[in-house]
């Protein structure tokens, strides 16, 4: 399920494999950023199911706090067969905002899900002018949301009794369940960890990224200053990022017996090129799916992604293995 037809597939992995070796080539100068400290917390009480992020987002605003529906029973017990899902929102967004569509999903197909909200950092922490905005998280220093997660991965472990529990990340949350499977011990408690439109490679924001990240490998710092805008964990997972370099040094990307399913989207303009969400061709556990291949009507962008009907349909064949594909529209951002 990547590109259709060999030779655009061969294609596809040709300009993956280019991108993260012009990475691997290049100068790091390790930009200065704010990393002061972030909270987490566990949402409380469930909000309603949507099918759209606009409004999610809007629901999300007065209740910036509330779990997605489904998410954060404390007494439910999986079933044989079925790991708690642990849910892990992206940057600027929230656990109810995010996941107030897959949550209720997983839930009537069995599932004990649960969703937190991390990397909650102030501006004068390094949160940037988003963590003006009710509900506008994970901005603050990735590696202490991946401690975080990994705390409240705990917490679900001791609730359900289960030994491991299979993860979906979107964005951001995506590399801060990675971090927390290579540095805080997570690959032991992960069975199965899905990303959509995740910055597994960092991302050059349409050549912005990248043009912050050249003009800094010459010794001038531009991407340190504008942490204090879009916060720190934006700027962390900017292109060749000392982040990122890091998550994925010597070409490590799947971690012991972890399974990953990597999805990506044609339509994405916050992850991009989008192909660089993708792991490199023949790593271990993986499976590299891109979202339209067999489905193009799908235009689901970077915020759409966790309201899509296919990207659902994957996320539960991924953990079960029997679900059929879906293939609905679904517009660009609204849904």
């Amino acid at each position: 399920m990547t590109m259709a037809g060999p030779a655009a597939a061969a294609d596809q992995q040709q300009q993956l494999a280019d991108y993260i070796n012009a990475g691997a080539k290049k100068p790091v100068v390790a930009e200065n950023i704010l990393k002061g400290d972030s909270t987490w917390r566990t949402p409380v009480g469930n909000g309603p199911e949507q099918q759209a992020f606009i409004p999610a987002f809007t629901y999300g605003l007065s209740s910036p706090d509330i779990a997605p529906p489904g998410a954060n029973d404390w007494h439910c017990r999986p079933t044989k067969g079925h790991k708690p899902v642990v849910l892990v929102h992206g940057t600027w967004e929230n656990a109810y905002n995010n996941w107030a569509m897959i949550s209720p999903a997983l839930k009537r197909a069995g599932y004990c899900v649960y969703a937190l909200n991390y990397g909650i950092a102030p501006l004068s922490q390094g949160g940037g002018v988003a963590a003006l905005l009710p509900g506008a998280y994970a901005t603050g220093d990735i590696t202490k949301s991946g401690t975080q997660l990994g705390v409240f991965v705990d917490k679900v472990l001791h609730s359900t009794g289960a030994t491991k529990v299979n993860m979906v990340g979107h964005s951001q949350g995506g590399i801060t369940a990675r971090q927390y499977l290579r540095y805080d011990g997570g690959a032991a408690k992960v069975d199965h960890l899905v990303t959509l439109g995740a910055t597994n490679n960092g991302t050059s924001l349409n050549g912005i990224g990248t043009l912050g990240r050249t003009i800094n490998n010459l010794g001038i710092d531009v991407l340190g200053p504008i942490a204090l805008g879009v916060g720190t964990s934006g700027i962390q997972q900017v292109y060749d990022s000392v982040f990122i370099n890091h998550l994925n040094a010597g070409g490590k990307y799947a971690i012991g017996d972890v399974k990953y399913t990597i999805v990506g989207t044609r339509y994405d303009e916050v992850t991009t090129p989008y192909q660089s969400t993708f792991f490199p061709p023949g790593t271990p556990n993986t499976t590299n799916i891109t979202l339209q291949d067999g489905c193009e009507q799908d235009k689901s962008d970077h915020l759409a992604f966790s309201y899509s009907p296919r990207a659902v349909s994957i996320v539960l064949r991924a953990f079960d293995g029997r679900t059929n594909l879906v293939c609905a529209p679904n517009a660009w951002l609204f849904g």
